[in-house]
């Protein structure tokens, strides 16, 4: 019998390589026609329709509970790990090779652990600091700094917000563990994610022919319903159910990190269906950047809570509010 750890570590390792295989054939559909903001509405609202089927059939009113007693960590997970994430990267990739754009999103734990110093005020490794140092100096690599930034500008900060994103959406899942499980919190995030897209996308603009003419991807060419389809079910709904059981079964940190095998995934994906390569610098500043997010990453998952007190309080009967202010 496969431990616990062994079947998550199998599930993030599965959710990465779908994920992978999402830039090439979103990049396709935007050649197409389609903006950035149209693949990841079409992508989103294709996995909403779905998912929320599913969710009713297999989880029926208690999964509406759930969904209900979470609502508040389940829109924000709608609106940042799926609606901002995908609409954010999309963006990046479209204007930057795939690889490039991975290796900019996958710098979110250099963002967590800012977070956590500067906005939590909480104590982090050391090890966490350096992390940060040496992502920051693949950072400068991968863009070239030295030669001017040449890299495109809009890609880079659209890099830099989906990494923002994907931060946010490893610590809501840990979160909402126990709380609602895999296919109520991918149902519901992406509910939010296809309402939040509709108002910023204009999909009464979407060039709807492209999805039954031939499209080019590299070299190759199919159907626009089969990129579209697999762009819905592959690398939207079994990878984002694969990673949030992952998450559940392992941590953030022990996820987030094992989700670094999507960068490698599709940059095989990208070279073998758009013949994309990168530079000798994008390579080595991306091996640099993924290795410090690696180490901040792990060092996040170190971090205790701040310690509480241990101070003996005994409770009045004529003031029970000492002990619960909100009157609970």
């Amino acid at each position: 019998m496969y431990s616990t750890k062994s079947v998550g570590l199998g599930f993030a390792v599965f959710s990465a390589v779908t994920f992978g295989g999402s830039g090439p054939f979103a990049k396709a559909l935007i050649g197409a026609g389609f903006s950035p903001e149209q693949a990841a509405w079409l992508r989103i609202l294709g996995a909403a329709a779905l998912l929320v089927p599913l969710a009713l059939a297999f989880r029926g009113s208690a999964g509406l509970r759930a969904a209900r007693a979470s609502w508040k960590a389940l829109v924000l997970y709608g609106l940042t790990g799926i609606a901002g994430c995908q609409t954010l990267f999309f963006i990046a990739a479209s204007r930057l090779p795939v690889g490039v754009a991975l290796m900019l999103e996958f710098s979110g734990p250099v963002l967590v652990v800012a977070w956590l110093k500067f906005g939590q005020k909480v104590a982090v490794p050391r090890t966490a600091a350096v992390g940060v140092g040496i992502a920051l100096i693949g950072l400068a690599t991968v863009v070239e700094i030295w030669s001017g930034v040449q890299i495109d500008a809009v890609g880079l900060i659209a890099g830099l917000a989906a990494a923002a994103c994907q931060a946010t959406y490893f610590i809501l899942i840990e979160k909402l563990t126990g709380a609602a499980d895999p296919l109520v919190m991918t149902a519901a995030g992406s509910v939010v994610g296809a309402v939040v897209l509709t108002a910023i996308s204009a999909p009464w603009g979407i060039p709807w022919h492209a999805l039954v003419d031939t499209i080019a991807i590299g070299d190759r060419h199919a159907p626009g319903w089969v990129l579209a389809g697999w762009l819905i079910v592959v690398s939207t709904v079994v990878a984002y159910l694969a990673g949030a059981a992952a998450v559940q079964r392992l941590s953030a940190a022990i996820g987030g990190a094992v989700a670094y095998v999507e960068v490698v995934a599709a940059s095989i994906f990208a070279w073998i269906l758009l013949n994309e390569t990168l530079r000798t610098n994008q390579i080595i500043g991306g091996v640099i950047v993924l290795a410090g997010a690696f180490v901040a990453q792990s060092s996040v998952g170190k971090v205790a809570p701040p310690e509480i007190p241990d101070t003996d309080i005994t409770p009045d009967p004529r003031h029970p509010e000492v002990l619960d202010p909100a009157g609970l």
